[in-house]
């Protein structure tokens, strides 16, 4: 749990395993701290973490393991239900995971005695992203190298099923707007689903492959970002359908975008984990240059906190954290 002067890095916290995925709890949890997933070759850890930036009273950053899941298998992508809440009596954490096995699994968990999961089958390839319906929680939506976007209740039913003209590597719902889903294809088209008539309503244009991440920004939601090939990409829905705004950033191509959730000029990329280290790039819209560079061994995944302008990603057994001047 200590401050850590190289590379930029702010904090770290020491894990049990290699960290593939990470992610901070989005939503309003009752509590002071903010809830952490990551996911590791076999479990899912659930900690708090808490910030000198938030609190005087911290120093660095306090970090508290609440509970491990036996996963069993790589875990590739996390995401938070917003029905997951620590003031709750008896409190109730819940998120779904996508494996390496292809299958969706929802834990539930009153962090004691109960500890439920759930299979969802249906993607016959390997499943890229996941989202939980913001509003209540009650739908989850998956997409996937077999070219599909599906939509399923919390029982693993499958109550939506998009077919997409290339691998789909991106899923976000609107945070207002609890029908409208975002899909991103690897071909580099990004579409918009209307999930009442189940059509789709807009897409956007990359013009370059392949597309590996996209996001809404959920400051403003007119604008996405995205990274395809070596360069970050932001469009403005309303003036076109193509970006208003690219630059190349990673010499070895880009592998996630993710925008702040506390500024809407505010995005981090970072580059392909697997070689020694890996870039991370915080942005700012009115800065021609990268207004932080950080680098981290073997890094994946990338998330931001919902209150501060601090991001964090995965490594080799440590999750490394960032601290950007707003």
């Amino acid at each position: 749990m200590k401050q850590d002067s190289a590379i930029n890095i702010a904090y770290t916290v020491d894990c049990e395993d290699y960290v593939h995925v990470v992610k901070f709890n989005p939503f309003e949890s009752g509590d002071a701290g903010s809830l952490i997933a990551y996911g590791g070759n076999n479990y899912v850890v659930v900690g708090s973490c808490r910030f000198q930036e938030e609190d005087a009273e911290v120093e660095g950053i306090q970090y508290k393991m609440l509970k491990t899941f036996h996963h069993g298998i790589r875990v590739d992508a996390i995401a938070w239900s917003p029905e997951t809440r620590l003031d709750a009596l008896p409190p109730q954490i819940r998120f779904c995971t996508a494996a390496a096995d292809r299958k969706l699994r929802l834990f539930t968990s009153d962090l004691q005695d109960k500890n439920e999961f759930k299979t969802f089958d249906g993607h016959s390839d390997y499943i890229n992203d996941l989202v939980f319906a913001p509003k209540g929680g009650q739908e989850v939506a998956s997409v996937s190298d077999d070219h599909t976007c599906r939509v399923w209740d919390l029982e693993g039913n499958e109550k939506a099923h998009f077919v997409l003209r290339s691998p789909g590597m991106s899923v976000c719902w609107h945070p207002e707007e609890d029908f409208k889903l975002m899909v991103a294809e690897k071909n580099g088209t990004i579409r918009f689903y209307d999930l009442i008539t189940q059509q789709a309503i807009l897409s956007l244009e990359c013009e370059q492959t392949p597309l590996m991440s996209a996001d809404w920004c959920l400051k403003n939601t007119l604008k996405i970002g995205a990274v395809a090939g070596n360069d970050w990409l932001i469009w403005d829905i309303t003036r076109s359908s193509y970006p208003q705004d690219k630059r190349p950033v990673h010499a070895d191509r880009a592998r996630l975008f993710r925008w702040s959730r506390v500024n809407e000029n505010l995005f981090a990329t970072i580059g392909y984990p697997g070689k020694t280290t890996t870039q991370l790039l915080v942005h700012h819209l009115g800065h021609p240059q990268p207004i932080l560079t950080g680098t981290a061994s073997v890094g994946s995944g990338l998330t931001w906190h919902r209150t501060l302008p601090l991001c964090a990603v995965g490594g080799d057994h440590k999750i490394f954290f960032w601290v950007t001047e707003m």
